[in-house]
């Protein structure tokens, strides 16, 4: 596959298998953002953040299995409003002192009809669940591989219930833009 190439879902499986991608990657924290958005004031306003500071590894055996893990420090929310970010930081949310990382645990990786099916275990607040998205996988220049995706989240799965007046959406969006170069 050619360098900047994005992959079909056809095209995945045997990339996966090249030997060239077999090994273990790091994730490039300077170059992955992790976004969050939901709505507050009963749905009216956009509440939009970032998480600064993000880090993981991943795994391609031989065979082309994908394995990884993916981690998030619920402090380093930034939502640009230092209030709200204290809060999410607090025991009514994210309570970062008691549980510092979101992690995503990456078992498999395959084919799709939008690009590629991400399946693992997403972990928030000492409760984790299976987590499966779509996303699309691309290989950049020498080594480098990118996956981008949007997941939905409904944070009432891992605990996160704080909701006065019922003016939160229970339901979040995140994006994600990972970039994996080799170790």
């Amino acid at each position: 596959m050619a360098p900047s190439d994005q992959m079909s879902a056809a095209d995945l499986p045997e990339v996966l298998k090249d030997a060239g991608l077999a090994g273990n990657w790091i994730l490039d924290s300077s170059r992955t953002t992790v976004t969050l958005k939901n709505r507050s004031i009963f749905g009216l306003v956009p509440v939009k953040g970032v998480f600064r500071q993000v880090n993981g590894t991943g795994t391609v055996s031989p065979t082309g299995q994908v394995s990884g893990a993916f981690v998030v420090a619920a402090a380093s929310v930034d939502t640009k409003n230092t209030k709200r970010d204290n809060h999410l930081r607090s025991a009514d949310f994210f309570d970062s002192a008691n549980y510092p990382d979101i992690t995503f645990s990456v078992s498999g990786i395959w084919p799709s009809d939008l690009g590629v099916t991400v399946t693992g275990m997403l972990s928030v607040r000492g409760r984790a669940r299976p987590l499966t998205f779509d996303g699309a996988a691309a290989i950049h220049g020498d080594g480098e591989v990118r996956l981008d995706a949007a997941v939905a989240i409904n944070r009432a799965d891992f605990g996160l219930t704080w909701n006065f007046l019922g003016m939160v959406a229970m339901d979040t969006a995140i994006s994600v833009h990972a970039v994996f170069t080799r170790r």
